[in-house]
Order: structure tokens, then sequence, then C-alpha cells
């Protein structure tokens, strides 16, 4: 009984410092240093309302938008509770076959020319919000003719929403889809 007090004090003092304590105080740090990405990184419409988040990608099918990522995760596109990779190897022939008919489902909509990989290929987690600037320009012509709007607005839209490399080292540039179609929307609804 003597050695068994002390234990129970500290089991409940940890897990009141750790459990209760440390997360409420980084969450507090976190609020006042990174408001905006504490919150969710929210992305709001012209109506005011939210409708996603910056971090997370958003499943676009209509050829009058730019399309995302593929997504790998269960259930349905862009599903954050099914977050993780599709753990299927280069030579795999179910991947294979799943590439080949984005591939071909591209070029159905009327992708032209090299396809980058990051429109049939999915990220790692399944949820990546953003393409980079060359998946963005080879979709030009079908949002553009969707819209019936000139290819020039919208290389000038997308070389208006490519965000640059992090710290200017760090990554790739990239464009985030749901902003780049809010964008869209704005400039002709």
């Amino acid at each position: 009984m003597k050695d068994l007090k002390p234990a129970i004090l500290l089991v409940v003092a940890f897990t009141v410092i750790c459990g209760g304590i440390y997360p409420a105080l980084v969450t507090g740090i976190a609020s006042l240093a990174f408001p905006e990405q504490a919150a969710g990184s929210l992305i709001i419409d012209r109506h005011g309302r939210e409708i996603g988040s910056g971090l997370i990608g958003q499943p676009f099918s209509a050829p009058e938008y730019f399309w995302p990522r593929p997504s790998a995760t269960p259930g349905f596109a862009c599903n954050p509770a099914g977050s993780g990779g599709s753990n299927a190897g280069p030579t795999n022939p179910a991947y294979l076959k799943t590439v080949a008919d984005r591939v071909a489902t591209l070029r159905a909509a009327g992708v032209p020319g090299p396809i980058p990989s990051d429109l049939v290929q999915a990220s790692a987690s399944g949820l990546d919000p953003h393409i980079s600037p060359e998946a963005a320009r080879a979709q030009i012509p079908r949002v553009a003719g969707a819209r019936g709007m000139s290819e020039e607005t919208l290389a000038g839209l997308v070389a208006a929403h490519t965000e640059g490399r992090q710290f200017g080292f760090l990554g790739e540039p990239r464009v985030n889809v749901l902003a780049l179609n809010l964008a869209l929307d704005t400039l002709m609804p």
C-alpha cells in the first residue's frame, strides 16, 4: 500500500499534465501564432459559407472545373477518415489498369498532349489539395471549352493561383484546386 499511493498520484498527475494542461497550452499557442491554420485553413465561398479546407482535397468531376489528383481513399474521394496510401507498387497489374483507365478518361475529356503524373496517380495520403502547374495547364483546353472561355484567360488564372516553393526552396510549385475553382466561379459563374 505504501508503494501504491505514489504510483496512483503520479498516474493522476501525468494524466492531468500530459492529457490536459499540455494540449491546452499547445492549442492556445497555435491559435495565437497561427489562427488560420489552427482553425483548419477553412476556405470561405463568396456567400460566406465554409466549403472546404485548403489542406484537404475536394472531389471535382464536372468538365467546367479543374480536376484534382485522384484519391485512393476508401468509400468516397478525398475521405479524410480513410487517409492512407494504396500500397500498390508500380508493377502491380491492378494499379497499371487503374492508371490506364485514368489516362483514357482524361483523353476522352479532351486533355491533349502528355498527361502529368499527378492527374493519374493518387498522392500518398489520398487527400492532396494541390496539383502541379503542369497538371492545371493540361486541363485548360477542357475547362475553356466547357465554359466558353479563352484559354489565355484561364492560363492567367492558373498562373495567379500557382504557389511557389515554400521559403523559396522547399517542395515544388503547386496549385490549390479548390481555390482555383472558386476563382473560376467568381470570374465566370
